[in-house]
C-alpha cells in the first residue's frame, strides 16, 4: 500500500492514458521509496525494465541490458550482446515494433546515472532514442530514475542538447512529512503518540526506508537503540554507504556535512567555504548543488534581503543525528539512547532539530494559522543581537514571527523572556523598516501556559499537532 504520493500517483496515472508518449523524470535522494512508487503505481506490467548497476563499467552495464531484454521477449535469445548502446537501443526498438496493443508500452530504467558514465556515450543514444524513435509514436512511457539527484536536474531536467526541453513529467520525491509518517507508521500497525512520531521523525526522519525498520511492541528508544547503537545496528553505518554510492568522490560533500553539522543555525555560502577552506569554484558550486537537490541541506533565505546572503543549513534528519550521536557512539548496545536522551545536550540538540522540522512543514504551519489560501513567503532574519528562525510575510499585510520552542511540556513565558521578545519585536520592526503588522506566532511541543505575559504579546499557538496535518 502507498502511503502519501498522491499527487505523484496522479501524475504517473496520467501518462497511461495521455495522447503522446510521455518522459517521466523521477528523482530525490537514496531510501526514499521512488523505485516503490513507480513499480506499485504501474503493478510492474512492464514492457522492458532495467537497473543500472553501481560502478559497472560499459561491458557490465550492456550485459545487464541484454539479460534484461531477454525476460521481456525471446525474439533476441540467440543475439550476442550488443558491444555499444546504439546497437542496445536498436535491439529495443525492433522488440517495441512487435509489440502489439493500443495500450502503453511502459519502459523504466532505474538508477539512470549509474549507466550514463562519461564515455560510455549513453545519454547520446537515449537522446535518439527519445527523439527518433519514441516521440513518433503515442504508446510509450519512458521512465527515468535515479538517486543522484544533482545529475537528473543537470543532465536531464536542465540538458541543452538533445533532451532540451523533452521532458514532459518531472516527479520529485521528498522525504514523508510527519502526516505521512503518521500514516505509515499505522499501516504497519504501529501506533505512537505526536510526541513520540516526532523524537522519532528527529532521529531518522520520513525516510520510508528507514520507517519501515520500527518495530512494533517496541519503544522509540528502543527501536533508536536497535537501529542506530547496537552492533550490526542497520543505520549505524547508514551514513558512509549513502555518500558514496551517491556520489562519485564524496570527501567534499561530507566535510560540507560535518561543518554544517557544527552550526545549527547554517551558514551562508562565503562563510561555509571559508569553515571548509574551500575556495569558490565550479566545483564547490556543483558540491552545494548536489547536497541542495538531494535533499540533505536547504536553502533558507533572509528577510529582504538579497540571495547571496541565503542561509544554508543541514536539514537531514539522520545526517543530524548521525554526526551528533550515532558517529561517536555505535556499537554501544541496549540503554545508549535512553541515556543520551537524559542530558542537557540533547535538550539543546532537540531544539534546533524541532526548528528544522517547522521549517520542512511551513503549509501544515499556515494551515494551523488560517492562512493556507494567503500568498505568503517564509524567511529568517538575525542580527547581532536577535535570530528569528521562522518568519511568514503575507500577502494580507501582516508578518507572523514564529518562536519555535521544544519542550515535553507546556512552555511558559516568564517576565524575563517576555522582555526579550518585546526587544526582538522592536528590533526587527526598527531594523527592517517594515510598515505591516507584525505579530508573534509560538509554536511548541504542547502548547503555552495562558498567564499574563503570554496574553499580553502572543497573537498565535500552535501545538506540534498543527505539525501533523495534512
Amino acid at each position: 500500500m502507498i502511503i502519501g504520493r498522491e499527487k505523484e500517483i496522479k501524475t504517473l496515472e496520467s501518462c497511461l492514458t495521455s495522447d503522446k508518449s510521455e518522459l517521466i523524470v523521477t528523482y530525490g535522494r537514496r531510501r526514499i521509496g521512488k523505485t516503490f512508487l513507480i513499480r506499485e503505481v504501474y503493478k510492474n506490467k512492464f514492457a522492458f525494465e532495467m537497473t543500472g548497476l553501481y560502478k559497472g563499467d560499459l561491458k557490465d552495464q550492456l550485459t545487464n541490458f541484454k539479460q534484461q531484454l531477454d525476460k521481456s521477449t525471446r525474439i533476441f535469445k540467440k543475439e550476442r550482446t550488443p558491444t555499444n548502446w546504439n546497437e542496445a537501443f536498436t535491439q529495443l526498438e525492433k522488440y517495441l515494433d512487435k509489440s502489439q496493443g493500443k495500450e502503453k508500452k511502459i519502459l523504466f530504467i532505474d538508477e539512470f546515472p549509474w549507466i550514463a558514465s562519461p564515455r560510455s556515450k549513453f545519454l547520446m543514444w537515449f537522446e535518439h532514442f527519445w527523439n527518433s524513435y519514441c516521440t513518433k509514436r503515442n504508446d510509450i512511457v519512458l521512465i527515468i530514475c535515479g538517486s543522484a539527484a544533482s545529475y537528473m536536474v543537470k543532465n536531464i531536467l536542465q540538458n541543452k542538447g538533445g533532451l532540451h526541453n523533452r521532458t514532459t513529467q518531472k516527479i520529485k520525491l521528498d522525504a514523508f512529512t510527519l502526516y505521512e509518517t503518521e500514516k505509515f507508521l499505522a499501516s504497519k500497525k504501529i501506533q505512537l503518540e505526536n510526541y513520540d512520531i516526532l523524537q522519532l521523525y528527529m532521529a531518522i526522519g520520513g525516510i520510508p526506508h528507514y520507517l519501515e525498520k520500527i518495530r512494533k511492541g517496541e519503544s522509540v528508544a528502543q527501536n533508536i537503540d536497535r537501529l542506530c547503537f547496537e552492533q550490526q545496528g542497520e543505520l549505524t553505518h547508514e551514513f558512509n554507504e549513502v555518500f558514496s554510492s551517491l556520489f562519485e568522490d564524496s570527501k567534499t560533500h561530507i566535510e560540507v556535512i560535518k561543518t554544517l553539522a557544527n552550526q545549527p543555525k547554517g551558514l551562508t555560502k562565503k562563510q561555509l567555504l571559508e569553515k571548509c577552506k574551500l575556495n569558490h569554484s565550479g566545483y564547490t558550486s556543483k558540491v552545494f548543488n548536489d547536497l541542495i537537490e538531494s535533499g540533505f541541506i536547504s536553502v533558507f533565505y533572509s528577510f529582504h534581503k538579497k540571495e547571496r546572503e541565503a542561509i544554508l543549513r543541514l536539514t537531514d534528519e539522520y545526517c543530524l543525528f548521525y554526526m551528533k550521536y550515532i558517529q561517536k557512539n555505535r556499537n554501544q548496545g541496549k540503554g545508549t539512547w535512553q541515556q543520551l536522551s537524559n542530558k542537557q545536550s540533547y535538550k539543546i540538540w532537540s531544539g534546533y532539530a524541532f526548528e528544522n522540522i517547522c521549517l520542512k512543514h511551513i503549509l501544515p504551519i499556515k494551515k494551523g494559522l488560517g492562512i493556507e489560501n494567503v500568498y505568503t513567503t517564509h524567511s529568517s532574519w538575525s542580527d547581532s543581537k536577535h535570530q528569528i528562525d521562522l518568519i511568514i510575510e503575507r500577502d494580507d499585510h501582516r508578518i507572523n514571527l514564529c518562536e519555535l520552542k521544544f519542550y515535553n511540556t507546556a512552555f511558559s513565558i516568564d517576565s524575563k523572556y517576555l522582555q526579550e521578545l518585546r526587544n526582538k519585536i522592536a528590533h526587527f520592526k526598527e531594523q527592517t523598516k517594515t510598515k505591516k503588522g507584525v505579530y508573534l506566532t509560538m509554536i511548541t511541543s504542547y502548547g503555552i501556559n495562558t498567564n499574563a505575559q503570554s496574553l499580553s504579546i502572543v497573537e498565535n499557538s500552535l501545538t506540534l499537532e498543527a505539525l501533523f496535518k495534512n
